[in-house]
């Protein structure tokens, strides 16, 4: 066998099984990062031996992991067989819980969105809330035809952070009761799927940085301005959280209100835009954070101010995290998120006037959808290597 076939193993000594399990993870690897390839192909890109491809390959094949895509015809020799991961192996599960909407997908391996809902929130109590995520995520599995013991992973996005040892999540404001312990152990065990929980602007960061304008960003933080304010922070395509997974909590720093000292959450938000323009001289009885930037477009003076301060506001924050962190990208994101045609140029003109930093600001490109991405994502993370061992030993022991 040839040396380059040989992949050091540095937990566990050497045996033929361990070796045949890490040159067929390889090969799975290869093909999901670049694409269908033949065997010559992954031989020269790998540098394991073509008998070994091939019988890593039928290996792969026999478990389900990999199936044939069709041939290339190449200039001199044989047709060759391509060949691909199989994205049916196995289905991933996201959920984004918002205060206003609940949002659930399935996705193949792929990370091709097989079924999906979008309901409105309008649960009272963190267990009529905890009832709603699992009727609403079974309801899209069954409508996706795929059967429920081929979801193997779920990722739950949510306002607040999880404590993994209290089991529970804290400071979530603005979904009262939800920091009840208890609540996803449940969900856990209603949904019959192994279920990681984690805070909504990590997973929006994640979602932009893996399917929208965040690729290829060395460092970039993602502002989710909506109902409150958050921010998650890649770098490297990794998801920084700090000690205890409270990276990124910025609406807690101080802020000075025009009351008095408040939070930056309390001045940047839809809530802090309505408030604005309700100071300013704007009347309506269900005025919204959309309906101040509707009439801000057409020239309403009051809504005008409003969306310049809240501009400024934002400026604030993005002065802050460029302080701090050092971004080459600042994504701005959620609801407020999505009247960037507004905010850009106060933003950018007061950023100038508070720092030398200047981090390239764009709007988010997956709006209302970034959440629920990030927790496609990172569910299949951690789908695909659950498939992979279980079918890979599923294989190996018959």
């Amino acid at each position: 066998m040839p040396a380059s076939d040989a992949i050091e193993q540095q937990e566990q000594p050497w045996s033929p099984r361990r070796l045949r399990h890490s040159n067929e993870r390889l090969l799975l690897d290869r093909l999901r990062a670049s694409g269908a390839a033949s065997r010559a192909q992954l031989a020269r890109e790998t540098g394991l031996s073509k008998p070994t491809v091939s019988s890593a390959l039928a290996s792969l094949a026999a478990a389900g992991l990999v199936h044939e895509v069709g041939t290339q015809a190449p200039e001199r020799g044989r047709v060759a067989v391509l060949y691909a991961p199989d994205p049916a192996a196995g289905y991933a599960l996201g959920i984004d819980i918002g205060r206003g909407w609940l949002r659930v997908a399935v996705a193949d391996l792929d990370g091709t969105v097989v079924a999906r809902a979008d309901v409105r929130n309008r649960a009272r109590t963190s267990a009529a809330m905890a009832d709603l995520v699992v009727a609403t995520a079974h309801r899209v599995v069954a409508d996706s035809g795929v059967g429920p013991g081929d979801v193997v992973h779920a990722v739950v996005g949510t306002p607040g952070v999880y404590d993994a040892e209290r089991r529970r999540v804290r400071y979530a404001m603005h979904l009262p009761g939800w920091g009840r312990a208890g609540l996803f152990d449940r969900m856990r065990e209603e949904l019959g799927v192994p279920l990681e929980v984690h805070n909504d602007a990590n997973l929006a960061a994640l979602g932009e940085y893996t399917y929208g304008v965040g690729a290829g960003s060395r460092l970039f933080a993602y502002l989710l301005i909506g109902t409150g304010l958050g921010m998650g922070v890649v770098s490297e395509g990794r998801l920084f959280t700090g000690a205890h997974g409270l990276a990124g909590e910025i609406g807690f720093l101080p802020f000075p209100g025009w009351r008095g000292p408040e939070r930056l959450e309390d001045a940047v938000s839809g809530e802090a835009v309505v408030e604005a323009a309700r100071r300013f001289g704007m009347t309506g009885p269900q005025l919204t954070a959309k309906a101040v930037f509707d009439a801000a477009r057409q020239g309403q003076p009051a809504a005008a101010r409003a969306v310049a301060l809240e501009g400024e506001r934002i400026a604030h924050t993005v002065a802050a995290a460029a302080a701090v962190l050092d971004p080459d990208l600042v994504v701005l994101g959620g609801g407020v998120g999505h009247s960037v045609d507004l905010l850009l140029r106060p933003v950018r003109e007061n950023l100038r006037a508070l720092t030398p930093l200047r981090p390239r600001i764009v709007p988010g490109r997956l709006g209302e959808d970034a959440v629920l991405l990030g927790a496609v994502a990172t569910a299949l993370g951690t789908a695909r290597d659950m498939v992979f061992e279980r079918r890979a030993a599923g294989a190996a022991d018959g």
